[in-house]
C-alpha cells in the first residue's frame, strides 16, 4: 500500500503482478474491516477474519496489504473519508461539515476502540506513520486548509491567519476526545469547536454579517 500513488481508493502494497485485480474486493474488505473493528476492536481484528468476511483469502489480502494496521488505514481512509470539507460558498457551513464528518465517525465503537491503537501502532512503524499520514491524515487536512484560505479571498478570516494552528484546533477536540474519552463527542460538537475559532479569527465584516447567528 505505501508504495503506490495512487491514493486511499488504490493505494495498496502489492506483491508481484500480472494477475487481474479483483476491484469487487476494493469494496469488500474496507467494508468488512470496519465491521469487524466495531464488533470484536483492533485486538479482534485478523487477516484471515476479513478474509472471511470479504469473501475473499488472505493470500489475496496479502498480495495487496502487508499487515492488518495498513488494512485500517485504508479502511478509515475509504469509510471515514480523505476529502470531507465541501464548497458551499459558506465558510463556516463548509468548516462545521468537514469537521462534522469526524464527530460521525468516531461515535461508533471504532473510534475509542481504534484509533488510539493505531496511533500506538504508528509510533513504532515509520513507514505505517507515512502510510498514514498519506492515505488519510494529509488529505482530509488538505481539504479543510483549503476552505480556510477560501475564507480568506471571501474577506470571512483574516488575511494573517496561520492556517497550521486552525487545522490543528479545528480536529484537535474531536481527536482528543476520542483518546481519552473524558467527554462525549455529540453532533454539537462541530459547530461548537468552528463557532469558537472564527470568533478568534473572523474579520470585523464576517462578524458584521452573523452577528445574530
Amino acid at each position: 500500500m505505501a508504495n503506490s500513488a495512487s491514493g486511499p481508493g488504490g493505494s495498496t502494497a502489492r506483491k508481484g503482478s500480472g494477475r487481474p485485480r479483483d476491484v469487487r474486493i476494493d469494496d469488500a474488505v474496507p467494508q468488512a474491516v470496519m465491521e469487524i473493528l466495531n464488533e470484536a476492536g483492533y485486538g479482534g481484528l485478523t487477516m484471515e477474519g476479513v478474509a472471511t468476511r470479504a469473501g475473499t483469502s488472505k493470500p489475496a489480502l496479502r498480495r495487496r496489504w502487508r499487515s492488518r494496521q495498513h488494512l485500517v488505514v485504508e479502511s478509515l481512509a475509504r469509510v471515514v473519508g480523505t476529502a470531507p470539507t465541501p464548497d458551499t460558498g459558506c465558510t463556516h457551513c463548509d468548516l462545521i461539515a468537514g469537521i462534522g464528518t469526524l464527530s460521525e465517525a468516531f461515535t461508533t465503537a471504532v473510534g475509542r476502540r481504534v484509533l488510539p491503537a493505531l496511533v500506538a501502532d504508528l509510533a513504532n512503524d515509520p513507514e505505517l506513520e507515512k502510510e498514514f499520514l498519506d492515505a488519510y491524515f494529509h488529505p482530509r487536512r488538505a481539504t479543510t486548509a483549503g476552505a480556510l484560505r477560501r475564507g480568506i479571498d471571501r474577506g470571512d478570516i483574516r488575511s494573517d491567519a496561520d492556517i497550521d494552528l486552525l487545522l490543528d484546533m479545528l480536529a484537535s477536540t474531536t481527536y482528543y476526545r476520542v483518546l481519552f474519552g473524558h467527554l462525549p463527542i455529540t453532533p454539537e460538537l462541530a459547530e461548537g469547536v468552528v463557532s469558537v475559532v472564527m470568533a478568534g479569527v473572523a474579520t470585523e465584516r464576517w462578524r458584521s454579517d452573523h452577528s445574530g447567528d
